[in-house]
């Protein structure tokens, strides 16, 4: 049994990876931590939930059980900055978004990282990985989505209120220009703002796992909270998540179809 990941296997070539709406923490992590890190602020509040309708259209669905500060799944092992000269969150983040610190005390030292990776990070990767190759095998390519969301105001990391759909291919290297066009089409032609290679261009598992030439096509969307929440409460709301779904589903639907031409 895994205990990192939930995984549900489809029959279509898309897997939707939810790395961020984990808010498990190991005890012996969570007994050093302030309050505020235990809270877990920075989770993508039920991103898994307002995606459960894709087991049912046949895609694979991959959602972590941990907490990002446990570490983020949507970081490259070595750390390396995904932004530069924006706020580092890290790989095993030291701080929230809104600056407050995680642990009562030190720093996540390099071993302790280093198992964390091993432990928590590797699985998930090898599960991307290994989901992928087999559905290019099978269908001749791959789709990956990698799904979050994030409140729609955080200084620390950009100005102002965020769009509410801000899709990402890592400014075109992660997906083919047509497939990705096919997606923006349908989030622009929405009711909701939207954004394509804004702010958000897509983490580490869109730009490592997106690979057009091999036929591996990743995208990432970044979902302003107060689409399908209500952010004050940290509380889904119902009927703002199922006009948001209807999106997403011709949105995903888009990302298939563009493929098989």
């Amino acid at each position: 049994m895994n205990d990192v990941y939930e995984y549900v296997e489809g029959d279509l070539p898309l897997l939707i990876s939810v790395p961020h709406d984990g808010r498990e923490l190991p005890q012996d992590i969570a007994a050093r931590m302030t309050t505020a890190g235990r809270a877990t602020p920075d989770t993508d509040w039920d991103v898994a939930k307002l995606y459960e309708f894709a087991a049912a259209m046949g895609a694979t669905v991959l959602v972590a059980n941990f907490s990002r500060y446990v570490v983020d799944l949507n970081r490259a092992a070595d750390g390396s900055v995904l932004y530069p000269g924006q706020l580092v969150t890290g790989l095993c983040p030291q701080e929230t978004f809104a600056g407050d610190g995680i642990y009562r005390q030190g720093n996540v030292g390099e071993d302790e990282t280093a198992a964390r990776v091993a432990k928590y990070w590797r699985p998930y990767h090898d599960r991307i990985r290994a989901t992928l190759d087999a559905m290019r095998v099978e269908h001749g390519f791959a789709l990956l989505w990698d799904a979050h969301s994030i409140p729609s105001v955080v200084p620390r990391l950009f100005d102002g209120e965020l769009p509410l759909l801000n899709l990402g291919s890592n400014n075109g290297a992660s997906c083919g220009h047509n497939i990705e066009n096919a997606v923006w089409r349908i989030a622009a032609a929405s009711s909701c703002s939207a954004v394509c290679n804004g702010r958000f261009t897509g983490g580490f598992i869109t730009r490592h796992y997106g690979d057009p030439e091999n036929r591996f096509q990743a995208l990432q969307l970044e979902i302003a909270q107060r689409a399908y929440m209500d952010e004050e409460a940290v509380s889904f709301d119902e009927e703002k998540a199922q006009n948001l779904r209807n999106v997403l589903k011709t949105m995903l639907h888009a990302f298939l179809d563009a493929a098989v031409q």
